[in-house]
């Protein structure tokens, strides 16, 4: 038995936190007490050293220390003033009233004010209910198939999962030591896509059946003419220079990803005191959010340092990493597998507990089969964005059954009987989309272009041309090293760099050295 533990640590940790998850415990206890269980464990069969555990209280320090991890209170705390001084509702109601003569129209407007809500707030959670309070009833008023609803509703809402500024893409770059920004710039064209794909899949269903998505009648459309256009402006002006304000000083690299979400949170700020919306209840709450979600995240990146520690200590992450790069058919075989067990274990976790426990397991590997972590993280981000959409346990559709209709009512408007949206037409309603982010995922991985094209990877160095230059500056290269070595002032070897160089500080001169 002690023979078999020894030869087996690190897959039994493995096992044993499934065991953990599924009977419900929380995340970051479970990933904690795992850790700390199997470090004993370890300790008492003489596999470990009681010293290892002197590296845990750094380990977590470093985590209060990790600057870029104050993106996430910054961007929360920005999302959640933003949807709750009503920003949201004047977008959906203008775009809903320009997109109105078309078939499809409302649906359209979702999507669209979904992705910019998503450029902004960056949280699932404020999108998905402020567009079913505000949508949900206008499109059921005027006829809308239900699921069509649901899903559009559902499926643009967890458009702020992949959409810069996403919280699980901070995550995510932080999880891969990569760069945030280049994160955010990777993902703008896959997130943008896929807001497409979804246009697209309501312009079919509007064509082929012509009840499920009707236009609004005359009668709803109020604005028209210059004062609609006047309204347009007016809505979207806020919105996209926040948006530059948050993203673009980023991308051009003004700004880091902590100042550009505390512009963001001082922008939110500045345009709910514009739409006099700002009050202490407003600000306590938005705080209340901000500080519970920043203890969520923190807890469970603790927890799985802590797991991760003793992982590693008994050579866990070996384990994973040539699992997966002995799999068959390489790289492609590698991402395959990769996105179908992100994509089961979707099923019963949320995108924080898959990127706090999953990514750092994968990311090594990646690394090793020649992946780019950039482009990596991005497909993963799209893959995990289903676990919102999951049914039955999506949270995208837990946050739209909190505010959908549980039983029949009457319309203000219309006066007449509207029925009550069932759970099973949400889950149905989902699927559709669930299915295009499973196409996109496919996209990410047949044309990676579109995620490495955003990125700065600086001039690209032709060999030749870099020998030739070497010749004509060094007359020794090529020749012989020892004249090479000699030559006073020299320069570090290829791929070496200053801070690679011992620096060992003034020494007195040897008289015995050679000349």
């Amino acid at each position: 038995m002690i023979q078999f533990l020894t030869d087996n640590m690190a897959p039994l940790m493995f096992v044993v936190l499934v065991f953990f998850l599924l009977f419900g415990y929380p995340v970051a206890f479970a990933l904690a007490a795992n850790g700390l269980l199997f470090a004993f464990i370890g300790i008492e069969l003489g596999l470990l050293t009681p010293a290892l555990m002197q590296a845990l209280p750094e380990r977590v320090f470093g985590i209060m220390r990790n600057d870029t991890l104050l993106a996430i209170p910054f961007f929360t705390f920005m999302g959640l003033i933003l949807e709750r001084s009503g920003m949201a509702e004047d977008l959906l109601d203008t775009i809903g009233q320009l997109f109105g003569p078309m078939r499809g129209g409302l649906a359209y407007a979702v999507i669209f004010v979904g992705a910019l809500l998503a450029a902004t707030t960056g949280v699932v959670a404020a999108s998905v209910i402020s567009m079913g309070l505000i949508s949900l009833p206008i499109m059921l008023r005027y006829g809308y198939d239900r699921r069509l609803a649901s899903g559009v509703i559902a499926a643009s809402g967890t458009l702020a999962q992949i959409i810069p500024p996403s919280l699980v893409l901070i995550v995510m770059a932080d999880q891969l030591g990569r760069s945030v920004g280049d994160m955010y710039a990777g993902a703008m064209i896959p997130g943008l896509i896929l807001a497409a794909l979804y246009a697209g899949y309501v312009f079919i269903i509007s064509m082929v059946n012509k009840d499920a998505a009707p236009a609004l009648p005359l009668e709803a459309r109020s604005l028209r003419g210059m004062q609609l256009a006047i309204r347009v402006c007016v809505s979207l002006v806020p919105p996209l220079v926040l948006i530059f304000l948050v993203l673009g000083t980023i991308f051009i690299g003004v700004a880091t990803p902590t100042e550009g979400g505390a512009m963001g949170a001082a922008g939110a700020l500045i345009l709910a005191l514009m739409k006099r919306k700002l009050d202490w209840s407003l600000l306590r709450q938005a705080m209340d959010t901000t500080a519970k979600l920043s203890a969520f995240v923190i807890f469970i990146l603790i927890g799985s340092t802590v797991f991760g520690l003793t992982f590693r200590a008994v050579n866990g992450d070996l384990w994973v990493e040539h699992l997966l790069t002995s799999l068959p058919g390489g790289q492609l075989g590698f991402l395959i597998v990769v996105n179908i067990m992100v994509f089961v274990l979707a099923f019963f976790l949320d995108f924080f507990e898959l990127a706090f426990i999953v990514v750092p397991l994968l990311g090594p590997a990646a690394e090793k089969l020649g992946i780019d972590l950039i482009w990596f993280g991005v497909l993963l981000g799209v893959n995990m964005q289903t676990s919102f959409m999951h049914p039955p346990f999506g949270f995208a559709l837990f946050y739209l059954r909190s505010v959908a209709p549980v039983a029949d009512y009457i319309d203000k408007v219309t006066g007449k009987l509207i029925p009550k949206i069932t759970t099973g037409q949400i889950y149905w309603g989902a699927v559709p989309f669930v299915c295009i982010q499973i196409i996109m995922v496919g996209l990410v991985i047949a044309f990676p272009e579109m995620v490495t094209s955003m990125l700065d990877r600086g001039p690209v160095l032709n060999e030749s041309e870099v020998q030739m230059q070497l010749q004509i500056e060094s007359p020794n290269y090529g020749g012989d090293p020892a004249a090479e070595s000699e030559t006073p002032g020299e320069e570090p070897e290829a791929g070496e760099t200053e801070e690679d160089t011992p620096d060992f500080g003034e020494q007195e001169e040897d008289p015995n050295a050679p000349k």
